[in-house]
């Protein structure tokens, strides 16, 4: 009988406190009804803002205030952050800035950049962009150059002193899923968010994505004078290049070395050994051999999203950007520092240039089409209204339309 009355007494306890937790949420959900909805709004942007003050080890951008980490984490969720991966050594310091410069003018989601320097820039990259932590949109953290110590000297001896950090990114960022990497020499001319959306068109097998290294096979370089396998007709170029890191990290590479398939931790090595004495352009070849054993893997993006001096030097052969502007410019072989090719050098020194206010931004255009129009005797700046077409786009999106609209 003692037994029984207990049991009723559990019971009755547990529907009275049911009861409390009732009218208790209630009573919140009128609370935040008679603030008109606005407040799980407020309370993402400030969860986003603490989480932004965590960022790198001292390292973060962005940090004004003292905020508290994780205050809002029960009721909303923290907005999804985009990884952009840069490798900065020598001279690579304003170009690489005025990289990142162009991707917070357009960009909607906030940015966590991965910035890999040679120690003599690290002060300086500090500097500079602990000037831009009004933006309050990315983090940043620097990182030393780092590779396998067994073979860090054949490493960077490859190519150039850096260029095959981007080999590492896999090993290295552990804890990142996707990752957009970019040479120093790119500016973004529309959101990095419309580049990492193609994230999402990834079919199951694929684990990068990379643009042609040529539209036209008589022009090409691989298909002419490569001494080693290569990806498609005319190879992919490296300079823009998208990444599921955890795929890569999980996948089992086919090979020629070998029968038995290799982790990427497990392939670079041997394929540097191989193929050493047979490859050009470093890393980028490294890439081509392992995407044309195992082609299934790569999505090819079009040539907008990375477009060069060959789509236009011997007249224009990107039909994308054509038809849509040029999404993102890469300015190879040193352009928007000699006067090979001012149509390039002009789009780099107007960014440059532009601070992040937004009458700024808005006014950008006017002068750089009149640069664009000085050189309309190359055969780049014939097709000059390529470099604006997308640009003006991007810049009444971003600063023309109300917010509610974009």
């Amino acid at each position: 009988m003692r037994r029984y009355l207990r049991v009723v007494g559990l019971c009755l306890a547990c529907g009275f406190c049911s009861l409390l937790y009732a009218f208790s949420q209630l009573a919140v959900s009128l609370e935040e009804g008679a603030a008109g909805g606005r407040r799980p709004q407020a309370a993402a942007m400030v969860s986003w803002l603490a989480d932004g003050e965590r960022g790198g080890p001292g390292r973060g951008a962005g940090s004004a205030g003292s905020g508290r980490p994780g205050r809002y984490s029960l009721k909303t969720q923290p907005t999804e952050k985009m990884h952009l991966a840069v490798v900065a050594c020598g001279e690579r310091l304003e170009e690489t800035l005025t990289m990142l410069k162009s991707a917070l003018i357009f960009s909607i989601k906030p940015l966590q950049v991965h910035i890999f320097a040679e120690d003599q820039l690290h002060d300086s990259f500090k500097d500079r962009l602990d000037s831009w932590s009004f933006l309050q949109r990315f983090n940043y953290t620097l990182y030393p150059i780092t590779f396998p110590s067994d073979s860090a000297v054949e490493w960077k001896k490859l190519f150039k002193p850096c260029a095959s950090q981007r080999l590492f990114l896999p090993l290295i960022l552990k804890e990142v899923d996707s990752l957009l990497y970019v040479d120093t020499d790119i500016l973004f001319l529309r959101p990095v968010d419309d580049i990492w959306s193609l994230l999402k068109k990834f079919n199951s097998t694929q684990i990068a994505a990379m643009a042609p290294e040529h539209e036209e096979p008589r022009i090409g370089w691989y298909n002419r004078f490569a001494r080693h396998p290569y990806y498609g007709k005319t190879g992919v170029n490296s300079g823009v290049m998208l990444m599921n890191l955890t795929r890569m990290r999980r996948k089992y590479f086919k090979n020629d070395m070998t029968t038995a398939r290799l982790q990427w931790g497990d392939i670079l090595m041997p394929l540097l050994k191989k193929y050493k004495l047979n490859i050009t352009w470093g890393d980028q070849d490294l890439l081509n051999i392992m995407f044309f054993h195992n082609p299934e893997s790569l999505f090819v993006f079009p040539c907008q999203w990375n477009y060069r001096p060959d789509h236009c030097i011997y007249g224009s052969n990107c039909r994308g950007a054509e038809e849509e502007g040029v999404f993102i410019l890469h300015g190879n072989r040193g352009v928007y520092h000699d006067d090979k090719q001012p149509a390039f050098r002009a789009v780099y020194e107007a960014l440059r240039n532009c601070s992040f206010e937004d009458d700024a931004v808005r006014s950008l255009l006017k002068p750089l089409e009149l640069e664009l129009q000085k050189t309309v005797h190359t055969y780049c700046g014939k097709t000059y209204k390529v470099f604006i077409k997308q640009l003006t786009k991007s810049i009444r999106n971003r600063y023309d339309t109300p917010p509610k609209e974009r």
